[in-house]
């Protein structure tokens, strides 16, 4: 991960904000032997006492519920949309091309849950992801014993509580004011992806290049 001062979002409610986003996050641990292990899985974030709380659910009894039970340091990512920068937009393009994007990195001890816990887990978690809706077919309240007889006992709950919170939002904060609006209006051309870092990069422009405030090349020595 990057840890350059002007990629790092300093603003802890965004960087929540950006994870509720972006739930459906990797999870990724090893085994003591070394082997790794990675997936992606929704999670619900939550603010408890102070402390950050991931949590979700694996299948039970695959090789990352068995990695976790070995070894239960997880690294789990949030990741958003990304761009292809080329220097040619640059000012001065006669240097390296780069890339955009932002990512969130979470790192603590994952625990699993009690039957019960993962009950309610999955109670809170279907109805979250149905944007609240009661009348669902789909939330845990709603579906059929014969459904959950089968699903539950084959997927295990988990629990992580942050112990660091790393990130980088990195949106060409170190090109000068030519060059990040030259960016912008290349990446709204494209489309998709690209559009969605433009946006994000004209929501930061007031903040990079104050009005009156002259653009300081040197602070982007490093």
């Amino acid at each position: 991960m990057y840890h350059f001062s002007y990629f790092k979002e300093k603003d802890r409610a965004t960087i929540i904000d950006f994870m509720h986003k972006h739930p459906f996050a990797f999870v990724t641990g090893s085994f003591h032997d070394g082997r790794q292990v990675a997936t992606q899985v929704p999670l619900l974030i939550e603010e408890r006492n102070g402390e950050l709380v991931l949590q979700g659910h694996f299948m039970r009894n695959t090789d990352h519920h068995k990695a976790f039970i070995e070894n239960p340091n997880a690294l789990i990512v949030f990741t958003g949309p990304s761009a292809y920068v080329s220097a040619s937009w640059y000012s001065n393009p006669q240097i390296g091309s780069t890339w955009n994007y932002m990512s969130v990195h979470v790192t603590g001890q994952m625990t699993f849950m009690s039957h019960e816990q993962l009950i309610q887990l999955m109670k809170k978690l279907t109805l979250h992801f149905e944007k609240g809706n009661a009348a669902s077919p789909t939330i845990y309240d709603n579906l059929p014993d014969t459904f959950l007889d089968k699903m539950m006992p084959a997927i295990v709950g988990f629990e992580v509580k942050a112990q660091k919170l790393e990130n980088v939002f990195k949106l060409s904060q170190n090109r000068d004011p030519q060059s990040y609006d030259n960016i912008i209006m290349q990446l709204e051309q494209l489309g998709g992806e690209s559009m969605l870092i433009a946006q994000e990069m004209k929501n930061r422009r007031g903040e990079l290049f104050a009005e009156g405030s002259e653009w300081d090349p040197n602070k982007f020595a490093s």
